[in-house]
């Protein structure tokens, strides 16, 4: 499914699905696997895992830097649930 760059967070999701496409755990590819459910209603191709992706994607954003790790993650579910919710507005 084509990203719009006119939906917030397009390159993040548009990396994160590159990532997904190609086997790499980022943070981008975390992100989406953790709105996997969401985002496969919206028509994206998310695999399922076996594991909880918000906490492999804490712990990969704490790994960078222990004391921005939560405002990061938190600001990061907020781009996802943006872009979830404005591609829900433009979806056919």
């Amino acid at each position: 499914m084509e990203v719009s760059d006119a939906l917030p967070g397009a390159d993040l999701i548009r990396a994160g699905l590159e990532d997904l496409s190609r086997g790499v755990e980022s943070i981008p590819s975390l992100l989406l696997l953790d709105g996997a459910p969401r985002l496969r209603q919206l028509g994206f191709v998310v695999p399922d895992t076996p594991y909880f992706p918000e906490d492999r994607l804490y712990e990969k954003l704490a790994a960078e830097n222990q004391d921005s790790a939560h405002s990061r993650y938190n600001a990061l579910i907020r781009t996802l649930v943006s872009f979830e919710r404005a591609a829900e507005c433009v979806r056919p």
